[in-house]
């Protein structure tokens, strides 16, 4: 297990720290143009996929290390927990991610939600219903797959509100990740930046190996016909809700192997830079040990 640096930290999330995978990553302010970052790249990879995989499988135990402080802190009593927001194109590999993610840490202190179509129920009310219902609760790691962008991406490609409805949605939306963050939650925001020639590859895949078939969704074609809508409609989400208390991230997702080791890696930084700590027991220890023993 990592070692604990004076201050709480783990020394592992510090180490190497010419490059932290959070600057490296982080969205640009302004404008972006998605098609100018490379979905192969593997910024700040510490080497090839073998070197990569090796790191990801070092630094696990920190990751697990700090995610079992941040559960205790909040069986304590305490109000910070860490949420992960996973955006992409089908086949980007939100699931993969989140698998890999939750396997390196105890799910006790794990909450899943897949934001699918909303149900009749959920459309009577206002589209941030049914995410403040899912925030996770103190101490907790939530991850969000989709989440209240979908809003602003699903529904605007293919006009399921008009414009002078979801045009008004970025602005509800940072609203809604401020007051999120004054209230104890730390949002890392991830957009799975995979190829329209990749996504051809994998949903190929899918159809080749009957053990896959299962993922395979017939409208995923379909929606391959919006690829430039989408990415338009990413690159707009990303540019006016990146902000200061919930910044976007662009992990170019091509190379699953790269991808799972940038989000575990943003991941790791953010609860290093939370720094949890194990809270301290109301009670006199040595009293209690004589009550044990005594018992």
């Amino acid at each position: 297990m990592a070692k604990k640096a004076k201050n709480g930290k783990t020394d592992s999330a510090a180490e190497e720290g010419a490059g932290r995978v959070t600057d490296l990553l982080r969205a640009p302010v302004g404008p972006i143009d998605l098609s100018l970052i490379d979905p192969g790249a593997t910024p700040g990879a510490p080497g090839d996929r073998a070197d990569t995989e090796a790191d990801f499988a070092r630094t696990a135990p920190a990751l697990a290390e700090l995610q079992s402080r941040l559960y205790a802190e909040g069986v304590g009593g305490g109000r910070r927990r860490l949420l992960l927001i996973l955006q992409g194109m089908d086949t980007s590999g939100k699931d993969g991610t989140t698998a890999h993610v939750v396997g390196q840490v105890n799910p006790q202190g794990v909450s899943i939600t897949s934001f699918k179509a909303p149900t009749k129920a959920e459309l009577q009310h206002d589209f941030l219903w049914r995410i403040r219902r899912a925030v996770p609760g103190g101490g907790s790691l939530g991850i969000f797959n989709r989440s209240q962008y979908e809003d602003v991406l699903v529904v605007r490609v293919h006009s399921l509100v008009p414009e002078s409805e979801w045009s008004t949605r970025y602005d509800r939306i940072n609203a809604f990740e401020a007051e999120l963050a004054d209230d104890g939650v730390h949002i890392v925001k991830v957009f799975l930046h995979i190829s329209k020639e990749e996504q051809k590859q994998r949903l190929l895949a899918r159809l080749d190996d009957p053990t896959k078939r299962w993922k395979y969704n017939p409208r995923d074609v379909d929606e391959r016909g919006f690829w430039d809508a989408y990415q338009a409609a990413y690159a707009d989400a990303i540019a006016r809700c990146s902000t200061a208390v919930a910044p976007w991230y662009v992990v170019p997702a091509d190379r699953k192997w790269y991808r799972n080791w940038a989000v575990g890696r943003l991941l790791l930084e953010a609860l290093d830079d939370l720094s949890p700590q194990y809270p301290v027991g109301d009670f006199d220890v040595t009293s209690e040990r004589l009550r044990v023993t005594a018992s």
